[in-house]
Parts: structure tokens; C-alpha cells; sequence
């Protein structure tokens, strides 16, 4: 494998962790009611485990109301049982068809805790990162190894990989700092 190609498959890879990284953080949620935080409640259809998106459509009533139509009338209870048991700390409301799901108001202690588990998030973002660096670089050096590349090379691509770790660090950062941003809003 060539240079170039270390360094293309090491910019995507970083880019997926950074995709990772996204889609880790709308779990979390701010004050904010947001669909894609039901997308792990998994829902018991006719013995098969569903997500919820499934067997329901997933709207936004207001800001802070998730509304939730079932597909099938006899699903309600169910979804509703789906979304208290898990982990989500969320109490469904059945208005007719319509289950209402709202976002609790969040405490500044609580604000402080997901702020915390938000920067671990972006921590483990960034151990991704570098390990994936690390992984270019020892593949850089097996390239020098064989003769397939000049140490002068290896020099040049170590900079550039660098350059790629620290944008895709400084793209984690960012993103930490708005989702900290968004939670700390009242």
C-alpha cells in the first residue's frame, strides 16, 4: 500500500469516528426533545424486538414533547411500557392513539453529570483518533522497512498525518463544546 493511500483510508477512518462520535452525543440528551433519542427503545411486535421507529411514527409536538403514533392500534401500551422501562429516565403519557412523551426539566446537578459524560465521550473520540494515527504511522515505517518509501517520506507523511489527527481532534473539541453549550442552556 502506497503513502497516499495510508493517508485516504486513515482520513476516513477518522471521519467515521467522528460520525461515531455524533451519533453517540444525540443520545444524550440536553433540555431539548429530540426524536432520535427513542432510537434505542426497542419495542415487543408480535415476538420480535423492533425499534421503536418501526412500529411508530417519532415527531415533536413543542420543544419538549416527543409525540409517538403507533401504527397499529393495539401497540400503545407496549411502546409506552418500551419507553419507561428503559433507561431513559423518560414517563410516557397515552392521550387516545397519541403517546406524549415529555422531557423532564433537568436539575444543574444533573446538567453538570451529562457535561462529564459528554467529555468521556470526546475522550474516547480522541483515543480513536490517535490510535488510528498511531496504526498510519507504524504503516508508514513498514513501507521505509521494505524500501518501498524513502525515510525523507516518511518524514513528510508523519507531518501530514499529524495535521489530519489535529483537525479531527480540534472537530471532537468543537463538538464537545456545543453539546456542553446546548445542555448547559437553560
Amino acid at each position: 500500500m502506497a503513502i497516499e493511500e495510508i493517508k485516504k483510508t486513515l482520513d476516513g477512518k477518522m471521519d467515521q469516528s467522528i460520525e461515531a462520535f455524533k451519533h453517540n452525543l444525540t443520545k444524550i440528551r440536553t433540555g431539548r426533545a429530540n426524536p432520535a433519542l427513542l432510537d434505542t427503545v426497542h419495542v415487543d411486535y408480535y415476538g420480535a424486538m423492533l425499534p421503536l421507529s418501526q412500529v411508530a411514527n417519532l415527531s415533536l409536538l413543542d420543544a419538549r414533547t416527543i409525540s409517538v403514533q403507533p401504527w397499529e392500534k393495539g401497540m400503545g401500551a407496549k411502546i409506552e411500557k418500551a419507553i419507561r422501562d428503559s433507561d431513559l429516565g423518560l414517563n410516557p403519557s397515552s392521550m387516545g392513539d397519541l403517546i406524549r412523551v415529555p422531557m423532564p426539566v433537568m436539575t444543574e446537578e444533573r446538567r453538570r453529570e451529562l457535561t462529564k459524560v459528554v467529555r468521556g465521550e470526546g475522550e474516547n473520540a480522541k483515543i480513536a483518533v490517535r490510535n488510528l494515527r498511531r496504526d498510519a504511522n507504524e504503516a508508514v515505517k513498514k513501507l521505509v522497512k521494505e524500501k518501498m518509501a524513502s525515510e525523507d517520506d516518511q518524514k513528510r507523511s508523519e507531518a501530514e498525518i499529524q495535521k489530519l489527527t489535529d483537525r479531527h481532534i480540534a472537530e471532537v473539541d468543537r463538538l464537545i463544546a456545543s453539546k456542553e453549550h446546548d445542555i448547559m442552556a437553560v
